[in-house]
């Protein structure tokens, strides 16, 4: 029996359990139980309010906007760092991880600096009736800017591993850059390029910090849930505050699962179609 470097299965496996359990499962379950004490009824007008819908509403639409762009522009910047060479690209690389290294609130202000009236771009932006700041497209921006890194460093690394050799063989058959774009590349990356975008969408959902400074905070406006959950905190109002956040959950697992069954049955068709 080979001897492994790490712990046997046994310690490793309830390591792992107990770190899952400790860290993850047991503040979810205790967000759950918290809100099960409010009843389906009081749930129910608590998530119908027309506070809580807008904030939903601004929330999930903005996120999809950030996510929308981020699949766009990440997938681009992700080609560019694997395929090509040229001066500056380390530079280029190493500023895609700094929104993992910079704290949210600091994004947050640099951005509304940026893009108030009298900001560098919020200026020209201003003349042409484009507000950014405490607005709705502050969110959006605010939301790419933080999540943008989960596109990228997951979509690039199979792009490196992918090689051109598969690009070569489908203009050697006679196939044009779209075509190998949409029959050869991309159902290649597809489940990392999905996972990118899931993991960039579930970010946008919760980011709090670098939201709040350029949103404005307006109640039906620019309010978002991460924001009217603090503010339910604040009033001591638990059962709300565990409401909406059970509300937003939910969907955040919903959207796994979709993603992980998409990307189950795209595993499957590229079976199909090797065999």
């Amino acid at each position: 029996m080979r001897r492994s470097v790490i712990p046997g299965f046994g310690l490793s496996f309830g390591i792992t359990l107990f770190y899952l359990g400790a860290i993850v499962l047991l503040p979810l379950c205790a967000l759950i139980l918290k809100a099960s004490d409010v009843g389906l009824a009081q749930l129910w007008t608590i998530l119908s309010s027309p506070r809580t819908l807008s904030a939903i509403r601004v929330t999930v639409t903005m996120a999809l906007a950030a996510t929308a762009f981020n699949a766009i522009y990440g997938l681009l910047l992700a080609w560019v760092l694997a395929r090509y060479e040229f001066p500056g690209k380390r530079v280029l690389d190493a500023l895609v991880d700094v929104p993992f290294a910079l704290p949210t609130a600091v994004a947050g202000l640099a951005l509304t600096a940026l893009f108030s009236k009298k900001g560098w771009l919020g200026a020209p932006l201003d003349a042409l009736g484009i507000q950014v700041a405490y607005a709705p497209l502050g969110i959006a921006i605010a939301m790419a800017f933080t999540s943008i890194p989960f596109v990228v460093r997951t979509v690039q690394p199979v792009i490196e591993d992918l090689g051109s050799d598969v690009e070569e063989a489908g203009r050697s058959l006679g196939a044009n850059d779209l075509q190998i774009l949409w029959r050869v590349i991309f159902p290649a990356i597809f489940p990392a390029f999905l996972a990118g975008c899931s993991l960039s969408f579930a970010r946008s959902l919760g980011e709090f910090g670098a939201v709040i400074f350029i949103a404005g905070n307006q109640p039906m406006k620019t309010e978002i849930v991460a924001l009217l959950t603090y503010i339910r905190l604040e009033e001591y109002n638990y059962q709300a505050a565990a409401a909406i956040a059970v509300a937003m959950l939910a969907m955040a697992f919903a959207m796994l699962i979709v993603t992980n069954a998409v990307q189950a049955w795209n595993l499957r068709y590229l079976g199909r179609g090797d065999a």
